[in-house]
Order: C-alpha cells, then sequence, then structure tokens
C-alpha cells in the first residue's frame, strides 16, 4: 500500500481574489489518523490532512464555503467529515460515501451534518466499476433528500454508462473534467462524448476541477485550459470548480493559489462568480436561494 506525498506546504497568495460565498466545491480532509482511522482496505494511504488545515488554505485562497468529498482512503466511513463540517458553522457541505446496507437513520445523520450528495467511483485504479443495482438503489433513497449523485470516472467509460447516467432521475456531477487527457487534444471523442452529455442533459453537472489530472504537460497545467473553456461554454450554470486539496495521489503536486490563478484564467469575470458562488449554492445551500437545479443552462 503506498503512502501518498503531502500538498504543497507553500501557497502562493492568488493574483485573483474569489468574490463575497466563492466556494471551494471539492476538497478534502483526511484524518487525523490517530482519531479518524483510514479504511483497511484503502488503496492509498494520505499523510493527515484535518479540518484546520484545510480552513487555514481557504482563509489564505480567500474562500468562505466548501464542498467536503469522502475520499476512498476512509471508506464509506464518512465521520471525518461529519466531524469537519460540524466545526464549520454551516460553511461547509460534504458528499458521502455510503453502500446498499446504509441505514435510514443513517441517511438522516448524514443529512442533517450537511451532506447533500453521495459519491461513488468507477476509476479502475481506484477500485474499478461498482454495482449500478446498488447505485440505482441508494439513488431512489437519496431522491427524497434533494440530494445528487457524484461520479468520478474516467471519460472513455462514459460510453458504457451512457444509458444508465441518461436514466437517472436526480442531478450528477462528472468529477475533474473527466479526467480526459490532455494530448488527446479537445477534439478527441472522450471529450466530445462529455460535451454531448452536458447539453443534452439538464441532470448533467461537471467539475472544471482536477487540471493536474488532466494535463499532458504538467504544470502550470495550461494544456488543460481549453477543457475547462468548452465545458463552461456547454453549460455554465451547472459548473462547479474545486482545489482538490490535498491532491490525493497527484501525477504532479499543485500550488493551491496557483491554482485559483488557474481558474480565473478559464472564464470570464461574470461567469466566475457564476461558478463559485451561485451554482455551489442552488446545489448544497438551497434554503437560501429558490432557483432549480436542472433544466437551465
Amino acid at each position: 500500500m503506498k503512502t501518498i506525498a503531502a500538498p504543497d506546504p507553500n501557497p502562493i497568495k492568488p493574483t485573483y481574489t474569489p468574490p463575497p460565498d466563492a466556494c471551494d466545491a471539492h476538497c478534502h480532509v483526511f484524518g487525523p489518523g490517530a482519531r479518524f482511522p483510514y479504511a483497511p482496505e484503502r488503496r492509498y494511504t494520505p499523510p493527515d490532512a484535518p479540518k484546520e488545515q484545510l480552513a487555514s488554505l481557504h482563509r489564505h485562497l480567500g474562500f468562505t464555503r466548501a464542498v467536503l468529498v469522502q475520499a476512498s482512503c476512509h471508506g464509506r466511513d464518512n465521520s471525518a467529515m461529519l466531524d469537519a463540517m460540524a466545526a464549520s458553522g454551516g460553511r461547509w457541505r460534504g458528499v458521502a460515501m455510503v453502500g446498499d446496507d446504509v441505514t435510514e437513520r443513517e441517511l438522516e445523520r448524514l443529512h442533517a451534518g450537511g451532506t447533500r450528495g453521495v459519491r461513488f467511483n468507477f476509476v479502475r485504479h481506484l477500485g474499478g466499476a461498482p454495482d449500478l443495482g446498488v447505485i440505482g438503489r441508494v439513488v431512489a433513497r437519496i431522491r427524497p433528500l434533494g440530494w445528487h449523485l457524484q461520479v468520478h470516472l474516467d471519460a472513455e467509460d462514459l460510453a458504457t454508462y451512457a444509458a444508465f447516467l441518461d436514466r437517472l432521475p436526480i442531478p450528477f456531477i462528472i468529477d475533474h473534467m473527466g479526467r480526459v487527457v490532455a494530448a488527446h487534444g479537445p477534439r478527441q471523442k472522450p471529450f466530445r462524448e462529455l460535451l454531448a452529455l452536458l447539453k443534452a442533459n439538464a441532470n448533467a453537472w461537471v467539475k472544471v476541477s482536477g487540471a493536474d489530472r488532466v494535463s499532458s504537460a504538467g504544470k502550470p497545467f495550461h494544456d488543460a485550459i481549453p477543457f475547462a473553456q468548452a465545458l463552461i461554454e456547454a453549460a455554465p450554470r451547472r459548473v462547479l470548480w474545486g482545489t482538490d486539496y490535498p491532491h490525493p495521489n497527484a501525477k504532479s503536486m499543485p500550488n493551491d493559489g496557483a491554482l485559483v490563478d488557474l481558474f480565473a484564467a478559464f472564464c470570464p469575470a461574470a461567469q466566475r462568480q457564476v461558478i463559485l458562488v451561485e451554482n455551489p449554492t442552488r446545489l448544497y445551500w438551497p434554503e437560501t436561494r429558490q432557483q432549480p437545479v436542472t433544466g437551465d443552462r
């Protein structure tokens, strides 16, 4: 079992200043392992990255809200995420990992704690595709809660799951630009399929995060810009962005301040407000806005 690298300890101060209520819509808390043990079946062991570390980073970068995404190293034990949300005063929401055996009581506890979605991992090197029947049953149970589904997959597998995604009755989010390979260019078939999905399905959302995962050239990951721009143009009202801190399994460790400036290069100023504030509000703090999460571009 490999131990992965720690995040860059010296994030620069971004030139771009996020707007009030800006949300880092994809980040993680890891441990501390002594209090929140890592899952025995995990594929990697991360350095501890507790809630205090994440909060300090967000103060430095200029983010006041965040969405914590449960990562595979903690498995289905969402305790670290729930603890972090409880300490945030409502400023952090969460996306949990659950199984077919999750109880109604546990779903209620997760919802009360700030959870607003569940995540399933389809990426082969992180454990492979889950059972679609299980996902369907979980979706039926979270639908009354107003939650969404988060899908971590490679865009090259979109065709395999297209029919399943089309049948989903709730919003679903594709992580990290579908993990496309920048060297293959924006005309590559997997990316065209991702764009088509986003344009055709009002339930489909995407995160223009993970530029380091998309990039083939390495830092400063500018070869990811055309992909993010195309996704934003396709459906600006269904796009989110996040740091992915502390960058588990990063090929080339990003600097989080530089990632904020890279986001600013993705889109014009007017769209930055939509992606960093309005879109996450609609999904994760709907009680503050009376706008639908589907049916618009």
